[in-house]
């Protein structure tokens, strides 16, 4: 099994290092300067000159993307060119509203989507397993915008229960925080419970068509022994790979949510860095967010040796 961890972590640093190129070639081989965007609508050439020399910006791009990645490596992320504040202090200050919406959402859709895809499994051609399945595709054709709108104004104006928008930290009380993250949690969560359903209830239609469950129903197990001891604990390498592909896929959902429910994330903050024109700040999140979701792939198959025996013992 360590050979097999070893592997894959090594499989990762070509892919990040290639990631990385790619990020940096982006948005320096773009139409736009970043030093005419510092300069200002009514700056002269010569003065746009000066900041692409004070910048660095006249070296090759070699160079400038050598001396990136050492920053990087050394956790300098570079300088916000509207604030002037590091961008690593910035993502510090908004890194606590994603972990809380991304943790609240994940387990969310996990501890509605892995029961509901079992029973459904169990109940196969069951009315509830057609309204698991209905509420399934609901959950994949509706944009996360448009469920967002709706919870709001039903939740919050009309009904007036909880907050249109906003975010309480969770040092101010775990009940403000929490009430802060309902909304934006169900509209963000719905489509990975639809995929975490989906998911758990083939998996494990397919493992109770085998023999040991025939066997274990003779036997004269339970329903619950059943399917949670034997059916979900065999069919959970698909489970916990579509989770780990929706906590990667939440990168994407946590931009659009925190915009709609002005939550101060690392989101909302990307979006504020691409509307200013913020270099060095939609250079550093897309780093981090390609990082993590590479990490969070590299997690998944790690924990397949969990539940696979055959990998413990591959030298």
């Amino acid at each position: 099994m360590l050979g097999y961890i070893l592997r894959r972590l090594l499989a990762t640093i070509p892919v990040l290092f290639v990631v990385s190129v790619l990020i940096f070639m982006l948005l320096h081989l773009g139409p736009s300067d970043p030093a005419a965007v510092i300069a200002g609508d009514f700056a002269q050439p010569e003065d746009v000159e000066k900041i692409r020399v004070q910048l660095g910006l006249d070296r090759p791009l070699y160079i400038q993307f050598g001396d990136w990645i050492l920053g990087v490596l050394q956790g300098d992320l570079g300088s916000s060119i509207y604030s002037d504040m590091q961008v690593s202090a910035l993502m510090m200050q908004r890194i606590e509203p994603t972990l809380s919406l991304t943790i609240t959402t994940i387990s969310f859709a996990i501890l509605v989507g892995v029961p509901a895809g079992t029973f459904a499994a169990w109940r196969a051609g069951s009315l509830f397993d057609r309204g698991v399945m209905m509420t399934a595709v609901m959950g994949f054709s509706l944009p996360v915008f448009v469920l967002g709108y709706v919870l709001v104004y039903l939740f919050a104006l009309k009904a007036q229960i909880l907050p249109v928008q906003g975010y309480k930290p969770i040092s101010g009380g775990l009940w403000p925080w929490l009430r802060s993250l309902i909304l934006p949690t169900l509209s963000l969560g719905m489509i990975y419970v639809a995929l975490i359903a989906r998911m758990t209830r083939a998996s494990v239609i397919e493992i109770l068509g085998n023999d040991y469950i025939r066997t274990a129903r003779s036997k004269g197990l339970s329903t619950p022994p059943i399917l949670i001891f034997h059916a979900l604990k065999n069919a959970a390498i698909p489970i916990v790979t579509t989770i780990g592909v929706g906590i990667a896929m939440l990168i994407s959902g946590v931009v659009v949510t925190e915009t709609v429910f002005a939550l101060p994330g690392l989101g909302r903050l990307t979006v504020d860095a691409i509307v200013r024109k913020d270099y060095p700040v939609i250079q550093a999140m897309l780093l981090v967010f390609t990082v993590a979701y590479v990490l969070i792939n590299l997690l998944v198959d790690l924990s397949y040796s969990l539940f696979d025996p055959r990998i413990k013992y591959q030298k």
